[in-house]
């Protein structure tokens, strides 16, 4: 019976989370689901034909899976070079860096996008420096290549704290009797190091992905919505800045969902095959 009472009071503290859950998160997905099947001339899929015959915005989905992509895979590899680092520096410095790792995660938006037009932008001090210096000739912060590496710098930090604790499974003793049993450090990290931290490094990749796809705010501020990639368009299909289509937005929603759940369901595939293998 006391068991019981247990189980029970668990579930009535866990109740106005699922509320919460389901009123912000369950129940305007299944809205924006039922909405991208209307069209104006009743149900069907007419929306999602439209985006998928539209070059316009198969642009939008191609310019999102390539920032997104490309800024992850760029922030997950300076991510785990700074975390494999920090295991091996003085505490207190670890605990200042991983204290302004977590500020700077947060630090996006609007004010992320004026320091990077400061900095980077066509007369920004830092490109006025290089150019000076002969680094570079040109760089245009405002095209696709701009906004990865604009979107690589907020990926780092979240990539650091995702992938900081999964350097506590890499036990010292392991690289020790792999050296005394003459492995070099490429072996080790080939057949012990990566193949331990690979759950991590994929399901860090797909958070990354999918804080690069669902990326407003900063693409917003920086562009001025000139830049097509999928979260602007469904904004301004809301808005109304050219015209008022939320149906069209619904179905573009839908289709960034999409990608996610694919992408998860490939990172869950290569994680249960990589397990069989280990086994």
């Amino acid at each position: 019976m006391k068991n019981l009472r247990g189980k029970w009071l668990a579930l009535l503290c866990l109740l106005p989370f699922a509320l919460f859950f389901v009123a912000f998160q369950i129940a305007p997905l299944i809205l924006v689901a039922i909405n991208s099947f209307k069209t104006s001339e009743g149900w069907g899929i007419g929306n999602f034909t439209a985006a998928f015959s539209s070059p316009f915005y198969l642009q939008a989905i191609k310019h999102s899976l390539e920032v997104a992509f490309w800024s992850s895979f760029f922030g997950i590899a300076i991510a785990i070079i700074g975390s494999y680092s920090l295991r091996q520096i003085d505490s207190k410095l670890r605990d200042f860096v991983m204290a302004f790792a977590n500020m700077t995660s947060n630090f996006a938006g609007v004010p992320l996008a004026f320091a990077f037009i400061i900095l980077l932008g066509f007369n920004g001090a830092l490109t006025i420096l290089l150019k000076q210096l002969g680094i570079i000739e040109d760089f245009n912060l405002y095209s696709k290549t701009g906004l990865i590496v604009l979107y690589t710098y907020f990926q780092i930090p979240l990539g650091v704290m995702l992938l900081y604790p999964a350097f506590d499974a890499l036990r010292v003793d392991w690289r020790e009797s792999a050296s005394l049993l003459g492995a070099s450090n490429w072996q080790f990290w080939r057949h012990i190091g990566l193949p331990v931290l690979m759950p991590a490094l994929l399901g860090t990749f797909v958070i990354l992905l999918a804080n690069a796809l669902g990326a407003y705010a900063t693409v917003y501020a920086l562009t001025t919505g000139n830049f097509n990639i999928l979260p602007i368009r469904i904004a301004a299909m809301v808005s109304g800045d050219i015209f008022l289509d939320t149906n069209m937005a619904s179905a573009l929603a839908m289709i960034l969902v999409g990608l996610m759940t694919l992408i998860t369901l490939v990172h869950q595939w290569i994680l249960r095959r990589s397990y069989h293998v280990s086994r």
